[in-house]
């Protein structure tokens, strides 16, 4: 990664199969099995994605082939059952389709992972069109990054940006991705800031903030209690 903040472009798929939104219920299963994937985007004429067709979305074709009839003769779920009957990409896709986009952090594509309860997205450019797909296991990649590109840009962009650049006093030593933050500051109440900056460096797994602000001066009038002056008539 060359000491630059990783985003979703750096840890993502490039090779990435779609669908267009005509493609038939037997091909997807078809591309599903020969491309070993459980999920696919779904795009317009244009490339940009509009849906995503799962492995949940095709079984609602079996599930509900004959109608799940509950009580009083009521279908449960109704919107499955219509899955039930749809042919094509169109009709069993889910949409609008999650996405995370390329410069967008690995922090912030599990944050979206995470509230939509996906395992994978697709990854858009600017303009909307599909550019790859990341994985959970894609966003784990960033904690194979070697220590001294972690340590050399804990450096740049922490040390150096909250106590400037003629810092000597701060040492940064990193150890299989545990950052460690030693030495003396002037500014001690940059000291949290400094150890949640440097938490959010991509690939570190944790910090141990050993910074200390100046030391303190010995106290050289101590409080004597007032000599008593002598009495002059």
């Amino acid at each position: 990664m060359n000491g630059t903040p990783a985003l979703v472009n750096d840890v993502m798929t490039h090779r990435v199969v779609a669908l267009r939104a005509g493609a038939t219920f037997k091909d997807i299963v078809k591309v599903m099995r020969e491309w070993q994937v459980s999920a696919l985007p779904v795009l317009d004429d244009a490339g940009r994605v509009v849906g995503v067709v799962s492995e949940g979305d095709l079984l609602a074709k079996e599930e509900y082939q004959d109608g799940d009839i509950g009580r009083y003769g009521r279908v449960r779920h109704p919107a499955e059952v219509r899955k039930a009957d749809a042919v094509t990409a169109a009709e069993l896709m889910t949409s609008p389709a999650v996405t995370v986009a390329a410069d967008a952090t690995p922090a912030e594509a599990a944050r979206v992972m995470a509230r939509a309860r996906v395992k994978r997205l697709p990854v858009v450019g600017r303009d909307g069109r599909l550019r790859g797909i990341v994985s959970r296991s894609d966003l784990l990649k960033v904690f194979l990054r070697d220590d001294e590109d972690i340590a050399e840009e804990v450096r740049r962009e922490v040390v150096v940006r909250l106590f400037g650049p003629h810092t000597t006093t701060v040492r940064v030593e990193v150890r299989d991705g545990v950052v460690t933050l030693a030495g003396g500051v002037r500014e001690t109440a940059l000291i949290p800031l400094a150890a949640r900056l440097a938490r959010a460096v991509a690939g570190v797994v944790d910090v141990r903030c050993a910074l200390a602000g100046p030391p303190r001066r010995p106290d050289l009038d101590p409080d004597l209690p007032e000599p008593h002056r002598a009495h002059t008539p």
